[in-house]
């Protein structure tokens, strides 16, 4: 019984994929640094059986290689070695240090390396049929008609908690005050931006995870989508 619960909206999700009822199926999950995120989209990804990209990772690895390769311009740089990023490899890569931090939260600032970014998000999202999560923190911008937008919301000493204790298992020499002080200033980076600030939008769907355990999370997050996917099998 349990397993036919389990599985149920994903064979009703099937059925309207294969039916063209539902033409896209992509759930964006925005919000600011540490604010669970990351956990959110994989947990709907696993219920749902699709696949997550990390939009982070993406300018993690572009400040990475800037930092690496000092090109003269960065833009072309860019331009030439993105489209050819594997984003299935960045997961084996160190992307989480504090220069690279530091650095994509500068980056990110720009427009023209927004906009070979977000070639780069599309490609891949098109590449998995319009059927996957997208985590970032302007996904609803890029995605405008996805079918689930969720913004992620916990406050400081929570967020600061959660990325300290992420950060202590790599064994590095860190101290919560610092980690707290870089939370601050990548939200205010974030927030201030002039392109594609970090902004709640009127049709994000805020979840707090600061009061909701994992299963409490996907548990709600799930049933909102799962009632959206209901209404094309009616």
């Amino acid at each position: 019984l349990v397993v036919l619960i389990f599985y149920q909206p994903f064979l009703v999700l099937e059925e309207n994929l294969k039916s063209k009822k539902i033409k896209s199926f992509i759930l964006t999950v925005d919000g600011p640094s540490a604010s669970g995120k990351s956990t959110a989209a994989h947990l709907l990804g696993k219920y749902f059986h699709i696949p997550v990209m990390q939009s982070g990772l993406i300018y993690r690895w572009a400040a990475k290689k800037l930092l690496e390769n000092k090109p003269k311009d960065k833009i072309s740089y860019l331009r030439k070695h993105l489209p050819k990023l594997n984003y299935n490899k960045l997961k084996k890569i160190n992307l989480h240090t504090p220069e690279i931090s530091k650095y994509s939260a500068v980056i990110a600032r720009y427009l023209a390396v927004r906009k070979v970014v977000k070639k780069k998000q599309k490609s891949w999202v098109q590449g998995n049929k319009n059927h996957c999560v997208v985590e970032g923190r302007d996904s609803h911008l890029i995605f405008a008609n996805a079918f689930i937008k969720f913004y992620l919301k916990a406050n400081l000493n929570t967020a600061a908690l959660r990325r300290f204790k992420e950060l202590k298992k790599k064994q590095r020499k860190i101290n919560f005050k610092e980690v707290k002080k870089d939370l601050e200033e990548r939200d205010y980076s974030d927030t201030t931006r002039t392109h594609s600030a970090l902004t709640l939008a009127k049709d994000h769907v805020v979840i707090r995870s600061d009061i909701y355990n994992k299963v409490q999370m996907i548990k709600k997050m799930s049933k909102i989508v799962e009632r959206k996917i209901k209404k094309y099998g009616s």
